[in-house]
């Protein structure tokens, strides 16, 4: 015992002395270095240029007016904005839309035994039994999300009884600006709308949605798409007298790696800005999806590439939850295979890449804070610029939202269609002997619908329709 207990006594005071070794090295590590400015890296990178004009050479302009530099350094990086609160950690959500109850619940149940940890059902009829819907489902410890096409206050009384009966964790889903901006209609009229909103909102369940996504994918560069989600949440605010509740925000995601992370915490920082003014004390809940408008039909397996870095760019960004895309989902009906790849990819970032095991991982990036700086800043001055003229809602009537999408959309698709702007295998590398002629399910191009409208809506568009028309049209 004696041994013992003397052993224990000299490895305690040579853990002691090693420590003290370790923070002696770690204090004095970099003394022998000068520090380097980054007039000092700049000077150099010239230097090595050999006479070639360091802007033209090596700074590029994004969409949104940003130059971006090929080094970012802690003497140019001033953070001014505050509000940032990240996700700390991340939800793997299911897509289900509600045809037949019964089969709706048993494949909630089984797509929770395969990864899934909360289901967003998507409920056609306001005659849907909920208590058939959520039959076994483990609802104490999964969110389940009521996404609605339509406004019912007697179907959210349900939900809410329903919820509070069982302590279930049930966020219902209802936006009927997002409703005007994809369909050019409100679901009755403006002041019938927000009557039944005002109404819900004395229930305590979270029941706005902000559908931001439309914007993504119609083709708004990443300042439109925060001003604009921007401007829709404060309309709410203005006129919603009582919003208790967290409100969700669904955003789409592109490839555009480190400006998709950026765009996330901007959007974070801008609500919470937002919210403040209103006493609005709940951090938003931000739900992504990865965007459609770079997807492809031909090549389809490029598509989980694709996803697997947007997915990642949400993770990074603060994403409270991500429902992801399946690689088919553009020309295959919901099926188990798409909905298993899209889920496992998931799964992979989750539990085997550690994706959720460090909170704001992207924080003192310099180049990150830079991009999260601009894109807040330029959002913020669109934002001001929309309510000084009226407002989200009067700016849509009068089709000014509807024109600068358009022109941001036709802008990348000049560069799409010039080869500028890439998409692997439809306009560099395609495969040739590639057919999709008789595999489509579902018709993968924008829909002609000509009808009355309040509004010309918003249309989402993806930015290969026109090249994949041609091919489909060529093929026997």
């Amino acid at each position: 015992m004696f041994q013992i207990k003397k052993y224990v006594r000299n490895k305690n005071r040579q853990l002691t002395t090693d420590n003290r070794q370790l923070t002696t090295m770690k204090n004095n590590l970099f003394q022998d270095f000068e520090p380097v400015s980054s007039k000092q890296w700049k000077q150099q990178i010239q230097y090595e240029l050999k006479g070639a004009d360091y802007n033209e050479t090596l700074v590029w302009e994004s969409p949104e007016g940003i130059k971006v530099k090929p080094f970012y350094h802690s003497d140019e990086v001033e953070v001014t904005f505050d509000g940032y609160a990240p996700a700390t950690a991340f939800s793997i959500v299911q897509n289900i839309f509600v045809h037949d109850v019964k089969k709706s619940n048993e494949r909630a149940l089984d797509t929770l035994q395969r990864g899934a940890e909360s289901i967003r059902f998507t409920i056609e009829s306001e005659a849907t039994l909920i208590e058939e819907l959520m039959h076994n489902l483990p609802l104490e410890s999964t969110t389940c999300y009521f996404n609605l096409p339509f406004l019912s206050t007697d179907f959210v009384n349900q939900v809410q009884e329903f919820s509070t009966k069982n302590n279930a964790n049930l966020l219902i889903q209802i936006d009927p600006i997002g409703q005007l901006c994809s369909d050019g209609n409100w679901f009755d009229n403006l002041d019938s709308d927000f009557a039944q909103l005002n109404t819900i909102a004395s229930k305590t369940t979270p029941f706005l949605k902000i559908s931001a996504g439309i914007y993504q994918n119609a083709g708004s560069n990443k300042v439109q798409e925060l001003a604009y989600t921007l401007a829709h949440i404060n309309e709410y605010f203005n006129r919603i007298s009582n919003i208790n509740s967290p409100i969700t925000i669904e955003v789409a995601v592109g490839t555009n790696y480190f400006f998709e992370i950026a765009k996330l915490r901007a959007l974070r920082i801008l609500f919470n800005a937002l919210a403040k003014e209103y006493n609005h004390n709940f951090d938003c809940n931000i739900v992504v999806t990865p965007t459609k408008r770079n997807k492809t039909l031909y090549d389809y397996n490029v598509n989980m590439l694709r996803t697997t870095t947007e997915c990642m760019s949400a993770i990074l960004g603060g994403a409270n939850a991500i429902a992801n895309l399946p690689y088919d989902s553009l020309y295959h009906k919901d099926n188990e295979f798409g909905d298993r790849i899209a889920r496992n990819q998931l799964l992979i970032l989750k539990h085997e890449s550690y994706f959720d095991k460090v909170s704001n991982p992207a924080d003192g990036a310099y180049y990150i804070d830079s991009l999260t700086e601009q894109l807040a800043e330029k959002a913020l001055l669109l934002f001001k610029d929309i309510e000084a003229n009226g407002g989200f809602i009067t700016q849509l009537i009068e089709g000014n939202i509807q024109r600068k999408i358009s022109e941001s959309a036709q802008k990348e698709q000049e560069l799409f269609d010039s080869g500028k702007e890439v998409l692997l295998g439809t306009n560099k590398y395609p495969n040739k002997n590639d057919a999709m002629k008789h595999d489509l399910e579902l018709y993968p191009f924008v829909k002609q619908n000509p009808r009355k409208t309040l509004i010309t809506p918003i249309i989402e568009k993806r930015l290969a329709e026109k090249v994949e028309q041609e091919r489909l049209s060529l093929e026997a």
